[in-house]
C-alpha cells in the first residue's frame, strides 16, 4: 500500500483554471464516494478551497491508478492539456507537504490559519461519506498535530491572516483607506463573515447580503447591517467597495445587471470566491476596478518567515518520521500483540508458584499479578518497539520473526 495524491493550486493555474476543478462541499463527498469505488483504492479525502484542490488516496501498489483521469471523468473534461497544471506526490513527499500545508507555509497568505480547519474539515467530510481509512485518518491527524505545533512553537508573523486582510493592505498601499466608505460584503459564509469583519475593522460602513428564505436564520459580524441578497443591485451604486464571496456556481454579480447602473464613484469588485462570483467582463466597465483571488499573491517570502522557515522544517521531519514509523508498522501491531501476551503469560508461570506462597490475601495477590502483568506487558514494548527505531526494516522483521519463534508450539 501506498499514499498518492494530485494537486492544483494558486502558484500552479490562474483561478479560471482552478474553477473547473473545484468541488463543492456536497459534490466533494459524492466525489470521495465514487473515487473509492475504483479498483485498488482503499480510501481518500478531498481537499477543496478557493486556493487549491487535493485529491489524496491510499493506494494498491500493483494496480495501475490515474487520478488525473479519474477526476477528468467526474467534471466531464477531455482536455488533457489541463493536466501540466497538475502535481503528483507519493509516500513521503506527500506526507511533508500535507503537514507544510496545514501549517499555513504553502498558502497564498503565508501562516493564515484558516487551511488548518480546512483540513480538519476535509477529514470530516471524509468521514460522514465512510471513504477515509487508517492510513489517510492517521495522516491527516497528524498533520493538524503537525500544523497546530508549528502555529504555536514557531513564531511566524500573522499580519495578514487571510485574502480579505491581504487585500485590505495593498489597497492602503495604494492609497486606499476603507475608513466610512460604504462597503458591501456578498456571502454570509465563513469567508464572508470574515470579510464584513476585517473591513468593519477597517472602518468601513459594512452591509451584508442574506438570501430572504435564510434571513432570520443566520448571523452576521457586530455592527454590519443585512439586505436581502435580491437587493444587491438596488444598493450597490451607493457603494464604494463590494466584496462577493460565495459558494455559487453562478456569478452573483452579471455584466447585465450592470446596465445603466450609475456610480457616485469609481468602484472596487473583490471576488474571493472560486469558481468565480464576479463576471470578468465587469472590470472593463469604465469607474470599476476588478480584483480576484489572484491579485493578491505574495511575490516573495518575508526574510521574517525565512528565519523561521527551519524550526517548521525540524517539525516536519519528526511528524513525518513518526507517521511513517506508524505506517511501516502497522501490520506488526497483531503480531507484537500476541508476542507481548505470550511473554506475560510465560512470566506468569515462572512467578506463580512464588506468589503462591507468599503470605497474603487472595485479593492483594491478585492485585499484585495484574500489576506485574501491566508492568511485564510495557517492558515488553518498550524492548520492542525500542528495537524498531534502533533497526532498520528488515533486521527489525527478522527480530520479531525471532521472537514469534521462541513461542511457537
Amino acid at each position: 500500500m501506498s499514499i498518492s495524491m494530485i494537486g492544483i493550486d494558486h502558484n500552479m493555474a490562474p483561478v479560471d483554471i482552478r474553477a473547473l476543478f473545484a468541488f463543492t462541499k456536497k459534490n466533494a463527498g459524492e466525489a470521495m464516494e465514487e473515487i473509492k469505488k475504483e479498483k485498488g483504492i482503499y480510501g481518500c479525502v478531498i481537499l477543496s478551497t478557493c486556493n487549491r484542490l487535493e485529491i489524496w488516496v491510499s493506494r494498491d501498489d500493483e494496480t495501475e491508478i490515474s487520478l488525473y483521469d479519474i477526476l477528468c471523468t467526474m467534471k466531464g473534461i477531455k482536455d488533457q492539456s489541463y493536466e501540466s497544471y497538475f502535481v503528483k506526490r507519493e509516500g513521503r513527499e506527500a506526507a511533508e507537504h500535507l503537514f507544510y500545508l496545514t501549517a499555513g507555509l504553502k498558502s497564498q497568505i503565508l501562516g493564515e490559519d484558516q487551511i488548518l480547519t480546512q483540513v480538519k474539515d476535509a477529514l470530516n467530510l471524509s468521514r460522514e461519506h465512510f471513504t477515509a481509512d487508517s492510513v489517510l485518518e492517521v495522516l491527516f491527524r497528524m498533520a493538524v498535530t503537525a500544523g497546530k505545533k508549528i502555529k504555536t512553537q514557531v513564531p511566524f508573523p500573522h499580519g495578514n491572516p487571510s485574502v480579505i486582510h491581504q487585500a485590505i493592505h495593498f489597497l492602503a498601499e495604494q492609497g486606499y483607506s476603507l475608513k466610512d466608505k460604504i462597503c458591501m460584503v456578498i456571502g454570509n459564509g465563513e469567508m464572508g463573515k470574515v470579510a464584513a469583519q476585517a473591513i468593519k475593522e477597517a472602518g468601513g460602513d459594512v452591509t451584508v447580503t442574506v438570501r430572504q428564505y435564510r434571513s432570520g436564520m443566520v448571523n452576521i459580524p457586530a455592527g454590519c447591517k443585512r439586505i436581502n441578497y435580491g437587493d444587491r443591485m438596488t444598493y450597490l451604486p451607493e457603494c464604494d467597495l463590494v466584496v462577493s464571496a460565495t459558494a455559487s456556481p453562478n456569478f452573483t454579480l452579471r455584466e447585465e445587471l450592470f446596465q445603466n447602473v450609475k456610480f457616485k464613484n469609481g468602484l472596487i469588485l473583490i471576488d474571493l470566491a472560486v469558481p468565480r462570483d464576479i463576471e470578468p467582463s465587469i472590470g472593463k466597465i469604465p469607474g470599476i476596478t476588478l480584483y480576484d483571488m489572484d491579485s493578491f499573491r505574495l511575490k516573495t517570502i518575508p526574510e521574517d518567515f525565512q528565519e523561521n522557515l527551519a524550526s517548521a522544517a525540524a517539525i516536519v521531519d519528526e511528524q513525518t518520521e513518526e507517521f511513517f514509523r506508524w505506517f511501516d508498522g502497522r501490520d506488526l501491531i497483531p503480531r507484537i500483540q500476541e508476542i507481548k501476551e505470550e511473554a506475560v503469560r510465560d512470566l506468569n508461570l515462572r512467578i506463580e508458584k512464588i506468589l503462591k506462597n507468599t503470605p497474603m490475601e487472595d485479593h492483594d495477590r491478585k492485585k499484585l499479578t495484574d500489576a506485574v502483568d501491566t508492568a511485564a506487558g510495557k517492558v515488553v514494548n518498550k524492548l520492542i518497539f525500542g528495537l524498531r527505531d534502533s533497526l532498520n526494516q528488515e533486521a527489525f522483521l527478522e527480530c520479531v520473526e525471532g521472537l514469534e519463534k521462541i513461542y511457537e508450539d
